[in-house]
């Protein structure tokens, strides 16, 4: 009785009432370390990782571009003054950066919206049950895993001024021919691009498209939906955050485009046509002596690439 008693007199909290909000101390090690702070042992590896690989890196290139670097030989020491926005002026007075960032721009808006479309509408059709569907998706996907060296060397052999691709168009074919036409070669660049890297993003949409319920699409076909208004009413909404992962990734691989370049249009021609901006870094920092300059661009790309991937997040999110 005394222990009943004991219950209903105790007092409550009013419904209004919130809970005590943490001591700053314990705010901060619950936004570094979380509720679980063990957790930051398990990734702490992959941290020191990053640290290593990227972070170190990204600050030691913005820290030559505000000074005068060049190389020397191991162990000797000079002075390397601070310049301050030097090499950003250069660079940017440059007409040939410009010229390599609109190239990186052209090959953007065509590569990133076919990837994600591409790579969406084929994800859609090899998550159904087709015949031949492990074949499919096996064949989508050796592309990407194959060396760039052997599948550039396929494209060529299609594309040269006597390849397959002008022999099959004829006297349609342009001319000059594709990968030496200043006008084709980077969108060519752009499609191989696509291509090659279909796959990955194909495996992306389809994890995406397991966690999508079935009942929904058997309601829509009920209330009379077609395959179209299906795909357009549930499955490119279901899969917004995929998307938004496709585009960005998309766009960090093409900005540093340098392989397909170097390879397809023998370092960047024609007359720069294709030429990238880590290409052109490439060719500022190791072939001209020019490490400084090569930093300032390389800071320039990663500032654009950032924002970019911010209005990508912002647009999804908003729709």
């Amino acid at each position: 009785m005394s222990s009943t008693t004991s219950d209903v007199h105790r007092p409550r909290p009013s419904a209004g009432t919130t809970a005590k909000a943490p001591a700053p101390r314990q705010r901060w090690r619950l936004r570094l370390g979380g509720h679980q702070p063990i957790g930051m042992l398990f990734v702490s590896p992959y941290l020191v990782y990053l640290a290593a690989i990227f972070v170190y890196p990204l600050g030691f290139a913005v820290w030559m571009s505000f000074h005068d670097y060049f190389f020397t030989a191991p162990g000797v020491q000079v002075d390397r003054p601070f310049v301050g926005l030097d090499n950003y002026t250069t660079v940017l007075t440059d007409p040939d950066v410009w010229r390599s960032f609109l190239n990186i721009a052209v090959f953007l808006v065509i590569n990133v919206p076919l990837t994600a479309v591409g790579s969406l509408v084929l994800a859609n059709a090899l998550n159904k049950k087709l015949p031949f569907r492990s074949f499919f998706r096996t064949a989508y996907y050796i592309p990407y895993i194959t060396a760039s060296v052997a599948v550039v060397g396929v494209w060529l052999f299609l594309f040269n001024s006597d390849g397959l691709v002008n022999q099959a168009l004829g006297p349609l074919a342009p001319s000059p021919s594709w990968l030496v036409n200043s006008h084709l070669a980077m969108p060519v660049v752009a499609i191989f691009v696509a291509w090659k890297q279909l796959g990955f993003f194909v495996v992306l949409y389809l994890s995406a498209l397991q966690n999508v319920p079935q009942e929904l699409y058997e309601s829509a076909a009920i209330d009379g939906a077609g395959r179209l208004r299906m795909f357009r009413s549930i499955t490119v909404p279901a899969v917004r955050p995929a998307t938004l992962l496709v585009l960005i990734l998309a766009t960090i691989t093409g900005a540093n485009l340098f392989t397909e370049p170097y390879l397809l249009t023998s370092g960047g021609g024609p007359d720069g046509a294709t030429t990238s901006p880590v290409l052109l870094m490439y060719q500022r920092g190791l072939q001209q002596g020019h490490p400084d300059e090569a930093a300032a661009i390389g800071v320039i790309l990663v500032v654009l690439i950032t924002a970019i991937s911010l209005v990508y997040r912002r647009l999804v999110e908003r729709d």
